[in-house]
């Protein structure tokens, strides 16, 4: 109790120093915009329906001993600015168009934290708590669904360690469509960040680098830094072939309380009744419906789909990727956040006649032993 204690004192101590939007290089024309398909009823009953987050932190240690890494976020800054411009809805918003759902990409920017942690990287990655402490290196506030419009749907938090060593956390809204979108924008970002330097390795410092300004003022507000706990959910992540198969509304349910039914027979636990079902449908259009398992599968359906269903990882959505070259993650973390009931994500993958079905809940949901 005494070590849990010291742990939470020192987690207590995380200093956010700097925060700022950051918005695609130029200017997104044509507007993109990703219908978000959900029924009424649906959002009377449960509110919380569009909440929920994918989360990811990848931890680093200094490329160089000499250097601690002291422009990284300015650098991160530049070149954000330019992947976003590739991936540019991560930088919009989600408005109510007459009643109907919509992300626009609007350029309104995603949110940017800057944040120190009191402790050596290799000393807090040999905590036996990391797995719970590691919630507050990632950001995340949930969107306001009374007004959805001054909600980012994408965060960044670049948490430096003492004595060099760093962590990037990102958190990515679940209707931002699927855990690929963050990982492709992953991809894209690393590359242009690792370019950037190869082109300009006479720049000394990122013109987004401002330390007169982090010296002169205090840390920012409590308003600006007030963040939506994030309690880890339990994750189980299933591939699916589906190359016989034309996925219409049913067989996406019948797909989703498959897995759910696989899950609990894999921990030997009960879950929940009702869950909401999140599903990319295509590049502009995600749905998201509440379902109430009621364990009632067609019998054919139950033998087909059950012989195409494997077990998967989450490495196996995106490889560990390097912001600078040679200088892998020592660590990876991925989950679904702050769910305060189940999800399960469809996520197609069409090029791979396949689709992974990511079965999430929280933890205090769980029902012991007994159906």
């Amino acid at each position: 109790m005494a070590m849990r204690d010291a742990n939470h004192q020192n987690l207590s101590k995380l200093q956010i120093e700097a925060v700022m939007s950051v918005s695609p290089s130029k200017e997104t024309l044509p507007r993109q915009v990703r219908q978000v398909l959900m029924s009424h009823t649906d959002s009377l009953v449960n509110p919380n329906a569009i909440h929920g987050s994918y989360q990811i932190v990848l931890y680093y240690e200094n490329l160089n001993e000499e250097d601690p890494d002291m422009f990284l976020a300015g650098w991160i800054v530049e070149s954000i600015c330019s992947a976003l411009f590739k991936h540019p809805l991560l930088a919009g918003r989600l408005i109510d168009n007459k009643g109907l759902l919509e992300i626009v990409s609007n350029d309104s920017g995603i949110r940017l934290y800057e944040a120190r942690f009191p402790m050596i990287l290799s000393e807090f990655l040999a905590l036996s708590e990391k797995e719970h402490l590691e919630a507050e290196l990632v950001f995340w506030k949930e969107i306001d669904e009374h007004n959805p419009q001054f909600s980012p749907l994408f965060y960044v938090q670049v948490t430096q360690f003492e004595c060099g060593g760093y962590s990037i956390g990102i958190s990515c809204s679940l209707l931002l469509a699927d855990v690929l979108v963050a990982e492709n924008f992953l991809k894209t970002w690393t590359e242009i960040h690792k370019n950037m330097f190869l082109q300009n390795e006479e720049i000394k410092a990122p013109i987004y680098y401002h330390p007169l300004l982090k010296k002169k003022f205090e840390s920012p507000s409590g308003d600006v830094i007030s963040r939506t706990p994030t309690n880890k959910a339990r994750n189980i992540v299933f591939k699916v072939t589906a190359k016989d198969f034309s996925f219409n509304k049913e067989l996406w349910r019948d797909l989703a309380m498959l897995c759910v039914a696989e899950a609990e027979h894999k921990l030997h636990k009960k879950m929940w009744t009702n869950f909401n079902l999140f599903v990319k449908e295509s590049s502009d259009v995600i749905k998201v419906e509440g379902y109430a398992k009621n364990g009632k599968y067609k019998e054919v359906l139950d033998q087909s789909l059950n012989n195409q269903i494997s077990g998967a990882t989450w490495i196996d959505f995106g490889d560990h990727v390097t912001f600078h070259e040679g200088n892998k993650p020592v660590l990876v973390s991925r989950w679904i956040g702050s769910t305060a009931d189940g999800k399960v994500i469809v996520v197609p993958c069409p090029e791979e006649d396949a689709s992974a079905v990511i079965v999430s809940f929280p933890f205090e949901k769980e029902l012991e032993n007994g159906f």
